[in-house]
């Protein structure tokens, strides 16, 4: 699966989270370069999953991105650009982390909810 990813500067560990689950980015955008954030009228060719970090996109630009996913009838998810917010949204989405299936006992907790901060 392939995806394109639209906001923050450096993506860090995300690679490495988006291949446990079996994607490959497509296109990485950051959405601060005032290029960036100029109306692209379509998504790249072969675009499956378009992933919104929304602590680093404007409104405009984010509801531009969701409207062309849309159009596309291209999945999208929008989350924070963290590790755990990604597999969240991820999971959320049905797309399940092949390291997860593989070894069910370090993920029982996530899985069940155990992992989340009540407040």
């Amino acid at each position: 699966m392939n995806a394109m990813l639209v906001g923050a500067d450096t993506l860090g560990n995300i690679p490495d989270v988006l291949r446990d689950f079996g994607i490959n980015i497509h296109r990485h955008v950051s959405g601060r370069n005032s290029s960036h954030q100029r109306k692209v009228d379509r998504l790249p060719a072969g675009t499956d999953l378009l992933i919104l970090f929304t602590d680093f996109l404007g409104h405009n630009v984010m509801r531009h991105f969701r409207e062309l996913a849309s159009e596309n009838q291209i999945r999208f998810i929008a989350c924070r650009r963290s590790v755990c917010a990604l597999k969240q949204s991820l999971n959320g989405a049905g797309l399940n982390d092949s390291q997860c299936a593989a070894c069910p006992h370090q993920c029982a907790a996530a899985k069940s909810g155990g992992g989340k901060r009540k407040r």
